[in-house]
């Protein structure tokens, strides 16, 4: 029998990982892979397991869900069954709140009906549709299987069986990519009429093969044809001022929606609210500290990034961990800055200072004005957001508020 749970702490949102893909994105920088079709079972068992250790060994955990979040990975890969599995643990442990919102990300091409039945009938109502391009040439060159005729195909499915609420991927700067064929992407997917779209530049790192390629200034996997950082940045505005035109409001510095349309799955990572992560690579933040903790402080930790070590510590009896921290009141006002200034509403800096003290705010509040005078930040009263520029800039606004 399970410890009781904190009726006090927050409800959760909860993120499930599903690390299996049917190919891998030459950009992709997530701890996913291709992996038999057998492997699934054995990953389902063991997610289970986690779920059940989690809930008994976190006293500090809420009693219900708020938003359910599955990405990967590719979960729209997995077999009704397995899903239908999943979705029964979670309601056994983390019953959903009326109306909470549940999420599932789908590849185009592999929607199937059986799964799309048991989608619905277990309460996922919006699908995040990963198509990235309707170009054939840049999705064939970033290691993508569908074709723009999916993607039509997926949404008329989608539609049909009564599931409208849909979220359209797009990647800035893929390999091939042309200010003609990003313009046509960006029309195409107004046209759609998705009431959700989300434009990510693309990400250069170490982590997928890609970024990896140009960080070498090598010509594999396309790299030579991937437009550059400049003409990025101008595809990335001309989608926000396109966006903005057909009634879209960008919320979050890659998100835009239609009135009332916004993910509040998403919403909460960016405010902090307490979250856990199931799964491979998966992450967690819980807002109440466990019994015995230094109070006051937050608890956040990642799962393992590969599914033979995941596997591996839950057939031990070890919950999958990679790292636990814990945050201090100086760690948290960090995240809450760097995390808020995502949001296109903004830091409300009155809110910051009743919740860690004017002391603690002050050098923040410095720092956000030197930024301020750069251009990067604009004031309105006790509210600080990002300018256009600055959301060009993110990634060095987010590292300079953190000390």
């Amino acid at each position: 029998m399970r410890p009781r749970a904190n009726s006090g702490a927050e409800p959760l949102s909860i993120y499930i990982s599903v690390p299996f893909c049917r190919s891998k994105c030459s950009y992709c920088n997530f701890a996913s892979q291709v992996f038999p079709a057998a492997r699934q079972s054995e990953y389902i068992a063991a997610l289970e397991q986690e779920l059940e250790w989690t809930r008994e060994r976190e006293s500090s955990l809420g009693e219900s869900c708020a938003t359910l979040y599955w990405g990967g990975g590719t979960p729209s890969l997995l077999p009704a069954a397995l899903f239908t599995r999943v979705m029964t643990a979670l309601e056994r442990h983390f019953p959903r709140q009326p109306g909470a919102e549940c999420t599932l990300e789908a590849a185009p091409g592999t929607l199937q009906s059986d799964t799309l039945d048991a989608w619905r009938r277990a309460g996922i109502h919006r699908v995040s549709l990963g198509m990235q391009s309707w170009q054939a040439a840049e999705l064939r060159a970033s290691g993508r299987l569908h074709g723009p005729e999916h993607i039509a195909a997926d949404l008329r499915t989608l539609r049909a069986a009564g599931l409208e609420e849909i979220n359209l991927d797009l990647i800035a700067g893929l390999p091939h990519q042309t200010e003609t064929s990003w313009r046509d992407s960006v029309e195409r997917t107004v046209a759609a009429g998705a009431p959700h779209i989300s434009i990510y530049m693309l990400d250069v790192d170490e982590d997928s093969r890609l970024g990896r390629e140009l960080l070498a200034g090598g010509g594999r996997y396309h790299a030579a044809s991937v437009p550059a950082d400049d003409q990025i940045a101008e595809f990335y505005e001309y989608g926000i001022e396109r966006l903005a035109r057909a009634g879209y409001r960008q919320y979050e510095i890659s998100n835009f929606a239609l009135p009332g349309h916004e993910s509040r799955h998403n919403d909460g990572y960016w405010l902090r609210q307490p979250y856990l992560g199931l799964g491979v690579d998966a992450h967690s933040l819980l807002r109440s500290a466990a019994p015995g903790a230094e109070d006051g402080r937050d608890l956040r930790w990642s799962n393992l990034d590969s599914l033979e070590a995941y596997l591996a510590a839950i057939a031990r009896g070890e919950l999958p961990r990679a790292e636990t921290i814990w945050l201090d009141a100086e760690s948290q006002l960090e995240e809450a800055c760097f995390l808020g200034l995502r949001r296109n509403e903004g830091l409300d800096l009155n809110r910051l200072e009743r919740e860690f003290g004017e002391a603690a705010l002050a050098p923040q509040k410095a720092e956000l004005r030197a930024m301020a005078a750069e251009g990067w930040l604009e004031e309105n009263g006790d509210l600080v957001r990002l300018t256009q520029r600055g959301r060009m800039m993110g990634n060095e606004v987010f590292a300079r508020m953190l000390h």
